[in-house]
């Protein structure tokens, strides 16, 4: 896991290696991005991480991201870590995300039940250079208003509002102590208040609507919507080929060993929770479980959603058990120090996260295969809510695009040298103009790379349905 190397190093120090990074790295150079010709066939890279996945599932995976550019770029995270790492970094390291697309940053419960804004979505987390989850950040961004019909200037505009916010939100974690930039956090009814006068009134109301409804997705509400009885027994409700329930999975005797293997999990996962959540988890009793497909990049993977109940019926808990595979940095960086990989992406998450939920923690399973595979633990849903790209005009999305920025910046900044990368943006909009003319020349080989994708599909090479 990525450490700050120089704790002990003066604040002038830190900031000389920054700035002594410009002179080797300048930040224009940022701008670049020429994959070579040996540059991998977009289709092979999905193909070979399809090949690990359950096979049923993986048309579901094409076909999601056959649907537009935007959408196979979510999916695409393998394809554009090979194309980072040959793009010029500053030699500064930190705890990436490595999936830092728009959509993962969202609404989300902190154990105390605040609404907080945060990343939420660490399958890839893994050490790297900080640059890379603020390309990735800032390519999404240009993709999705593609989408939506942004002009060129108004995509532009959007992206260098993210990286200045990004830049002068790393400029305020420099001047911090260390505690008070981890005891920093986004709470929504806040940021709520300060974003308020600045848009429009109808946004406003809509985001205002937002915030109540993230509130309402809670585990009764998922009971409700997920669930129904069967002779006076919970079950989890099924919505094939999306969930399915152990008992319309597999035969008798395969569905006894798995759902004895997933009780397992459940009890063996307590062991990466402190004991006070171990306390309550042991409180609740595990009454259905079920196959899930969840996300874009993560279709095929193997996940399931555990429902426990507490004191009765109306005291749900949603467990979801999701496979962890290698991030798809791993190849192109440092080690990220785990063996476990769902551990990865649990102690990626709590480095990088404001707060995390308080169920969080990993597993291994041997699957009935008698392969061993990782898994990663979690709340269903608390509390979240995912921003609607589609949906937002340039104005909004210029804001969406700083909280992200600023967000990413305190994610960074607990583990990476802040006064080193602060240093090195300096207070110039070099880097903004640099990586606004980055994410539109990936926003083009995305382009094409989706388009590599549909005539495979069109060729018969890969399979794709919708679902």
């Amino acid at each position: 896991m990525s450490e700050t190397k120089h704790t002990h190093a003066t604040p002038e120090e830190r900031a000389a290696r920054g700035r002594a990074a410009r002179t080797l790295v300048p930040r224009s150079s940022h701008e670049e991005f020429a994959p070579g010709a040996d540059r991998p066939d977009p289709v092979e890279v999905i193909e070979r991480q399809s090949a690990s996945r359950v096979p049923e599932l993986v048309p579901i995976r094409y076909g999601r991201m056959l649907e537009s550019p935007f959408r196979f770029f979510r999916g695409a995270a393998a394809i554009m870590a090979q194309d980072l790492a040959g793009t010029p970094t500053s030699g500064i390291m930190t705890q990436l995300c490595g999936d830092a697309h728009m959509l993962n940053f969202r609404l989300l419960a902190s154990p105390e039940r605040h609404l907080m804004f945060d990343i939420n979505d660490f399958d890839e987390t893994h050490p790297g250079p900080w640059e890379w989850d603020v390309k990735r950040l800032c390519a999404s961004l240009v993709i999705a208003g593609r989408g939506n019909g942004f002009s060129a200037p108004e995509r532009t505009g959007v992206v260098r509002e993210s990286v200045r916010g990004y830049r002068e939100a790393m400029d305020d974690f420099a001047g911090m102590r260390n505690v008070d930039v981890w005891y920093t956090r986004v709470d929504a009814d806040e940021l709520y208040k300060v974003l308020v006068e600045q848009l429009r009134p109808r946004t406003a109301r809509r985001l205002s609507r937002t915030l109540t409804k993230a509130r309402t997705r809670d585990h009764l509400q998922a009971l409700d919507r997920l669930s129904h009885k069967v002779g006076g027994e919970v079950r989890i409700t099924p919505d094939p080929p999306l969930v399915i329930p152990l008992d319309e999975l597999l035969p008798d005797v395969e569905r006894t060993r798995l759902e004895g293997q997933l009780r397992d999990l459940v009890g063996g996962y307590a062991h990466s929770l402190s004991s006070d959540r171990r306390a309550l988890l042991a409180q609740y009793r595990v009454v259905d479980m079920a196959r899930k497909v969840v996300g874009v990049g993560s279709v095929g993977t193997r996940c399931w959603i555990i429902l426990l109940l507490g004191r009765d019926d109306r005291d749900p808990l949603f467990l979801q058990a999701k496979e962890a595979q290698d991030s798809a940095l791993a190849d192109f960086t440092e080690p990220s120090g785990y063996g476990h990989q769902g551990e990865r992406v649990v102690a990626g998450q709590r480095l990088m996260q404001a707060t995390s939920d308080m169920f969080l923690g990993w597993e291994r399973v041997t699957g009935l295969d008698g392969r061993q595979r990782d898994f990663y633990v979690r709340q269903l849903r608390d509390w979240k809510a995912i921003p609607k790209a589609d949906t937002m005009a340039p104005d909004l999305m210029r804001l969406f695009g700083r909280l992200c920025g600023a967000t990413l910046a305190r994610a960074h900044a607990r583990s990476g040298d802040r006064i080193a990368i602060a240093a090195y943006l300096g207070q110039s909009d070099s880097f903004d103009r640099a990586i606004a003319r980055f994410a539109e020349s990936y926003a083009d080989r995305n382009e094409h790379d989706h388009r590599a994708l549909v005539e495979a599909v069109r060729d018969g090479r890969v399979t794709a349905v919708s679902a």
